[in-house]
């Protein structure tokens, strides 16, 4: 199928039209001097897009929301969330739109959404802008996660507007276009509860079905087949964040999809040393959305779709609160088996049985107390199946405890190869992220990101001369804070 060129896009607007409760018709801000730094060509060609005529002043209008298709019919999304365990009634898209939905040669319909275009009805007084790091942040950090197999959100194309923006100094401003298979949220689903509107709330679940489990349309309790269907998504999606290290930051409901994507690459992070206490956001003083609590945060947050649900899944509210219970519990099944599965996969395919798992319990044990760099650690264990146990065993200073442990492994015969397919050797390390982010930012010097992208878009072959990329941070980079940026 012939790229679509930029003048030529077709939007839908399903979300629009079949939930108009929850969309406020709105135009993007227009940039003073938009200028494109990044541009997905891959993803791009995935949608049936042109990069192109991406690339034309046409193309960045399109990108900035300012020169939107003819029939299109952008809008700021509406929901509520629990931010930090606090419900708020009213969040929705402060700083963003969605231009509408595009259907790409494969059939698939994904949303094109904006991130820092302007001031929106839900801004509770923000300026609705976004710097150019924050957004090169999630440019980054999203086509990491999608390399590594993980579901995600990605980023289409970041814009520097020419525009400064304010935080806790000037900063260059930009937008951010995202792609998604659709931006319902938890959130979502509570906000029409708590309006009271439970016709809104099965023609949520209707439009939820049809976006992304089609499978569900003919159950019996369509809610509740949707409601379990989410918790398999977001068990298995929560267990692949833990496989490879990484902490999102800002687990609120507004920030967990329905979809089972990656969504809102704020505040996060990947592990260097590991640490199941690891916390990298500014505002997450509690530790509650720390890299260990992310499973259970999980669980927490889909408790609360769950009674978003409840006037759906049975007439009675004992009933169906007992149906919701009877759902939730197979969260952890789900989590414990996704993880392990992984688990074993990264060690080279060892049994699952009672052995294995008191090695995979010790192995963490050793990590902690040693401060091991995660994803060194099993690329350079892959060496040990190999016959060369050194690579590991010169990560600990006190290798004692390793040269018990790996041959307890050893015995279980692992098998190198699989090892290397699913551990990653390159991943966004942070103060290469950050050495990024600077450059971008002060002197608009795109050729480190560019680099750093170019790297983990392959994160599991290793390359010469990229050494510099597999290792974790020099001690002078010291503890690591990464903020929101609004």
């Amino acid at each position: 199928m012939t790229p679509t060129a930029a003048a030529e896009i077709t939007l839908s607007h399903r979300f629009a039209d079949e939930l108009p409760e929850l969309a406020v018709d709105w135009q993007a801000v227009e940039p003073p001097a938009p200028r494109l730094l990044v541009l997905g060509d891959a993803l791009a060609a995935d949608l049936g897009l042109d990069p192109a005529h991406l690339r034309t002043s046409e193309g960045v209008d399109f990108l900035t929301g300012t020169a939107v298709p003819g029939g299109a019919r952008p809008v700021a999304q509406a929901y509520a969330g629990h931010q930090f365990g606090a419900f708020n009634p009213r969040l929705g898209d402060g700083r963003a739109l969605l231009l509408g939905e595009v259907e790409g040669p494969d059939g698939a319909l994904r949303d094109i959404h904006l991130k820092g275009s302007g001031p929106t009805p839900f801004s509770r007084g923000g300026d609705g802008l976004a710097a150019v790091g924050p957004m090169l942040r999630e440019y980054i950090i999203s086509e990491a996660m999608h390399a590594l197999g993980i579901p995600t959100t990605r980023a289409l194309a970041v814009v520097a507007t020419g525009r400064t923006v304010r935080r806790e100094s000037d900063l260059p401003g930009a937008v951010l276009t995202r792609v998604a298979s659709s931006h319902l949220r938890v959130g979502t689903f509570v906000l029409a509860r708590a309006m009271g509107d439970v016709p809104l709330l099965e023609r949520l679940v209707d439009h939820a079905i049809a976006r992304h489990y089609p499978h569900a349309e003919g159950a019996e309790n369509r809610a509740l087949a949707l409601l379990d269907a989410v918790i398999d998504a977001q068990a298995r999606l929560i267990a692949q964040w833990m496989l490879v290290g990484f902490v999102h930051g800002v687990m609120n409901t507004d920030n967990m999809t329905v979809s089972g994507e990656t969504i809102d690459y704020g505040p996060c992070a990947f592990l260097d040393t590991f640490d199941v206490g690891a916390v990298f956001s500014s505002i997450d003083q509690q530790g509650r959305y720390a890299y260990g609590a992310q499973p259970a945060i999980g669980e927490w947050n889909l408790a609360r779709f769950a009674e978003a649900l409840l006037p759906l899944l049975a007439a009675d509210t004992d009933a169906a609160v007992a149906t919701a219970q009877r759902s939730l519990a197979a969260y952890r099944e789900t989590y414990n088996t996704a993880w392990a599965g992984g688990m074993h996969a990264k060690l080279g395919g060892t049994p699952d049985d009672e052995q294995t798992a008191a090695l995979v319990n010790d192995m963490f044990d050793m990590l902690a107390m040693a401060r091991v760099d995660y994803t060194s650690f099993f690329r350079r264990l892959a060496s040990a199946a190999r016959g060369d146990r050194e690579p590991a065993r010169a990560l600990f200073a006190d290798p004692a405890p390793f040269d018990l442990w790996v041959g307890r492994w050893l015995a279980l015969a692992p098998d190198p190869d699989l090892m290397d397919r699913v551990n990653p050797l390159y991943i966004p390390r942070n103060h290469l992220v950050e050495e990024a982010l600077a450059a971008a930012s002060g002197d608009g010097d795109l050729a480190p990101l560019n680099e750093l992208v170019g790297v983990i878009r392959d994160p599991f072959a290793a390359r010469p001369g990229l050494t510099r990329y597999e290792h974790p941070a020099p001690e002078a980079f010291g503890p690591y804070v990464t903020f929101c940026g609004t």
